[in-house]
């Protein structure tokens, strides 16, 4: 009975220590890239090569720190907003040790060259398989538990991560899919620019539903309860979920321009881009403006600062998107670091930044204290990482726009102004400053390693009380 009568925090406590450790990783092996760019010779063996390393950083940031967090969080918020415990009892922790599995298995295939090429989706067929097992035991926990609640009422946050669950399993099963000709290789089941779209159907929308869908499910729960202020607007929350799920679906072509795919195909993708700029902006500002009546809190709260700034990150991001989604634009910006630039405002200052202040909240409770070991640490960590974010996409704007202008340049006679090689060069500069911005956004994580480990260190694990009768809130 005891186990029924209190939340089940142990798989919570499990996924965000792992989301505090991947961060690093991920984060470690960024650096490593960015150096390599620099420094060529860094390119020590074909493991250890840019090319392998490149896929291995982006599964480890978005998969391992990005997926562990929205684990933890999904986990916790669904839990206390439904007043009931996980449901499906052992199968939380299938889910735990099964991603884990899943991370360790990318970590070793990606850099000894097992890889489907496809982006964000390389793991090869047999790790695909065991993804969609614990995927449907994440649904089964998740939905089970929205199930058994003893709230009358499902609470925004939680339709974000339901949404996020269920397309990411769509994306995953048809993206994916493809026929084995070996245990470590297969073949796309689809072809040419067919492959492609949907390739792209599935990478945007990764970023749409696993990178935006699910983190703003953190959004709508932790900054509430850390401004102890009540969502700005709940219809406007609806609204939100609803126009951004609906039109996000669309909006994949936009990486396909200038390409082999029909150009009515690129224009709606372009179309959908722009139209997603008006929910992405509500949700921003009523995230924003549930800080009304405390707004004196940023002051001398670092963690409300760290999920405040990541708002305006998400509004700059959605901005941007939507922007470099015209064609216009995009002939200026395609395969340039502006690209990047705008990826990692997304990454850095939106994921990472309301990850980070999620933890920072998460984890003392999860531990039975009320905050972190150090204040100060949160508050250089806010300080250290928003200085590195900066540094790191004002550098890849300008190197990308640079990029931009040299390729398109020609001479009266017709003949390209640069050589390839020119730009490189030129780029050169930007690419040691975007080393530093990262450098400073990775020691921010080592920062939080050290006071989460001297938060937790000789606590006592708490679970928390289920209440006996369905209220407000929790």
């Amino acid at each position: 009975m005891q186990a029924q009568s209190t939340y089940n925090y142990t798989v919570v406590r499990q996924f965000a220590i792992m989301t505090v450790v991947w961060g690093i990783v991920g984060m470690l092996v960024g650096v490593l890239i960015a150096a390599q760019l620099i420094w060529p010779d860094l390119n020590l063996a074909p493991w250890l090569s840019y090319g392998r390393l490149r896929p291995l950083h982006t599964n480890a940031v978005i998969f391992a720190f990005g997926g562990s967090a929205l684990f933890a969080t999904s986990y916790y918020v669904v839990q206390r907003t439904c007043h009931a415990r996980l449901f499906g009892g052992g199968l939380a922790a299938f889910t735990f040790w099964g991603w884990q599995a899943v991370i360790v298995l990318a970590a070793v295939t990606l850099p000894l060259g097992y890889t489907s090429s496809k982006e964000y989706a390389e793991l090869e067929w047999p790790i695909d398989i065991l993804i969609t097992l614990v995927w449907v035991s994440y649904a089964v926990v998740f939905f089970g538990t929205v199930a058994k609640r003893k709230t009358p009422h499902i609470y925004v946050a939680n339709w974000f991560f339901g949404a996020f669950i269920l397309t990411v399993a769509v994306l995953h099963l048809v993206n994916s899919a493809a026929i084995p000709v070996s245990l470590t290789k297969s073949y796309s089941a689809y072809a040419g620019v067919q492959d492609a779209m949907v390739q792209w159907w599935y990478g945007h929308n990764a970023v749409g539903f696993f990178l935006t869908a699910g983190f703003l499910g953190m959004m709508y729960y932790f900054i509430p309860k850390q401004a102890g202020r009540p969502v700005y607007s709940y219809r406007l929350s609806v609204v939100h979920f609803w126009a951004l799920i609906f039109t996000y679906m669309w909006a994949g072509p936009h990486h396909l321009h200038y390409t082999a795919l029909p150009d009515w195909a690129q224009s709606i993708g372009m179309i959908f881009s722009l139209v997603l700029l008006a929910p992405s902006w509500g949700g921003m500002i009523n995230g924003i403006m549930t800080l009304s009546g405390a707004w004196h809190k940023l002051r001398t709260d670092p963690i409300l600062k760290f999920l405040v700034v990541s708002l305006s990150f998400y509004g700059m991001s959605t901005f941007e998107g939507p922007m470099m989604s015209i064609k216009t634009v995009n002939a200026l910006s395609h395969y340039t670091d502006w690209t990047i630039g705008h990826v990692h405002s997304g990454a850095l200052g939106w994921v990472g930044m309301v990850t980070i202040g999620s933890l920072y909240y998460l984890i003392p409770r999860l531990f039975g204290r009320t905050e972190m070991h150090s204040i100060k640490l949160v508050t250089l960590h806010f300080w250290v990482a928003t200085i590195g974010i900066v540094l790191y996409i004002a550098a890849m704007w300008i190197a990308g726009v640079m990029q931009g202008l040299m390729w398109r340049a020609v001479n009266p006679d017709g003949t390209l102004t640069y050589a390839f090689v020119e730009s490189v060069k030129a780029t050169y500069p930007y690419y040691a400053v975007r080393l530093l911005g990262g450098v400073l956004y990775f020691s921010g994580m080592l920062i939080m390693a050290w006071n989460v480990y001297k938060t937790v260190v000789g606590q006592k694990a708490v679970d928390a009380q289920i209440p006996a009768a369905a209220g407000a809130h929790a």
